[in-house]
């Protein structure tokens, strides 16, 4: 059963949400036979001058509160919404899960600790996965009847070929995107999630929802920085290119000559760096997918011969362009251990991670591995998504047995697909956004340019 769980109080005070009220009772007496009327408290003065002084102040504070309100506020406090007043829908999620050869299984598993009826979700195998793991995948989600009756899932059928650390990698998911974007449910999604079949998350789907749903919802949660340290001459100045944009067969990146081919640092732009992986709103997907101003296409080509290009395209773009770099969290909401500072690979999670990774308040982690009686994910599933083996995700939308028999699936049926009921994972979440989104935190930390030498 779903564990219910009460929000903390929530400091929140936008300038916009200040409003100054007035109030005032003018007792101009009865008449009489005196020509001041009866009230002592305006003896021995003329009314028409103190109304004058009285209407005069209350039109400066007036025009003081619309200076004040028209400026924007200095911190994203969460929202708080009171038993009278209507809260806004809960968002929508559009995820993207990427795996390989041998990862349909953990595809499946993700999608059933992600799934909620009012998310959207691509499953992409890349070219290498044979195609007998797509069929797989795909005779899954057609034989599940809620994922059927949702029609919310698809599975990629003609699957990319990705090169690890080319910028097929960033095509994938831009490929994804613009799925999203077109079709059935288009319209339908507020933020975009590029996962991996080695993440997994640690909060429900209806935590996810309560928390984003007091969030603008133009805000892109992309870890970055323009600090590039020893990726300047790593990744940024050799030449690659990405084998997958035009062969057949999965190959590794193709150096140039590292001694006689490496190019300058850009001065048309500034890099950043960060992690792959993002949570980016519908607005900076629609600016990447239509370019509107040729950004997001001029830096796509300058990434196309960048090493390890996932980790810096999508900063690079919302660092550059004016009408997003505002927009920016910096946080990847994942928990992830690097062994190494300058390693390429994260730690694989076990049992030792638990109390870092729980303290991280991430509502994802990664990297998993392949083992499908891995330890820790079955403590998850118990222990934080309430999810029993090979059933979805439980949360509010769930109506309960179909015909009413005594299985265990509560889910085998959607209700109310509106309906929340967060738990701890909720309060965990809201404890980091809270943190991001602090005056101390949130500006400080946007696209911030970094001097370096070549």
């Amino acid at each position: 059963a779903m564990v219910a769980a009460g929000l903390p109080p929530i400091k929140h005070h936008p300038a916009e949400s200040q409003p100054c009220f007035a109030t005032m009772d003018i007792d101009i007496g009865t008449p009489s036979s005196s020509p001041r009327g009866r009230s002592s408290s305006c003896a021995g003065i003329d009314l028409r001058v103190l109304l004058s002084v009285v209407f005069g102040g209350i039109f400066t504070v007036f025009l003081l509160a619309a200076s004040q309100a028209a400026l924007p506020s200095a911190s994203l406090f969460l929202q708080r919404y009171s038993a009278a007043t209507q809260r806004p829908s809960p968002p929508r999620f559009a995820y993207l899960v990427s795996g390989s050869k041998g990862d349909a299984g953990r595809l499946r598993r993700c999608l059933l600790a992600l799934y909620h009826p009012r998310n959207r979700y691509i499953l992409h195998l890349d070219a290498e996965a044979p195609d007998s793991d797509r069929a797989e995948l795909a005779a899954f989600v057609a034989a599940h009847p809620v994922l059927v009756a949702a029609g919310n899932v698809r599975v990629v059928e003609k699957a990319n070929l990705v090169t690890y650390r080319g910028i097929t990698m960033v095509t994938t998911t831009l490929h994804a995107a613009a799925a999203f974007l077109h079709g059935s449910g288009a319209a339908d999604w507020d933020w975009f999630i590029n996962l991996s079949a080695s993440d997994y998350p640690l909060v429900t789907q209806d935590d996810l929802m309560d928390v984003f749903s007091r969030l603008p919802r133009d805000l892109n949660f992309i870890e970055h920085t323009s600090d590039m340290g020893w990726k300047a001459h790593a990744r940024a100045k050799p030449l690659v290119v990405d084998p997958g944009l035009y062969v057949k067969t999965k190959r590794d990146l193709m150096w140039m000559n590292t001694e006689t081919e490496k190019r300058e640092l850009p001065t048309a732009f500034t890099l950043f760096t960060g992690s792959a992986w993002t949570v980016l709103s519908r607005p900076f997907v629609e600016y990447l997918i239509g370019g509107w101003d040729n950004l997001p296409r001029t830096l796509l080509l300058y990434y196309g011969n960048f090493v390890s290009s996932p980790e810096g395209y999508f900063q690079t773009v919302a660092c550059n362009a004016e009408e997003f770099r505002n927009t920016t969290v910096n946080h990847d909401m994942h928990y992830i251990s690097w062994g190494k500072p300058s390693g390429q690979h994260p730690e694989l999670i076990n049992a030792t991670h638990w109390g870092r990774m729980l303290g991280s308040d991430a509502p994802f982690a990664r990297k998993f591995g392949r083992d499908p009686d891995d330890v820790v994910l079955a403590r998850i599933d118990e222990e934080l998504l309430s999810r029993k083996p090979g059933m979805l995700i439980p949360g509010g939308w769930c109506a309960g047995n179909v015909g009413g028999g005594g299985g265990d699936d509560h889910c085998s049926a959607v209700g109310d697909a509106a309906l929340l009921h967060s738990g701890p994972g909720a309060v965990r979440l809201q404890r980091l956004v809270e943190s991001l989104l602090s005056e101390d935190s949130l500006r400080p930390k946007q696209c911030k340019i970094v001097e370096h030498n070549d």
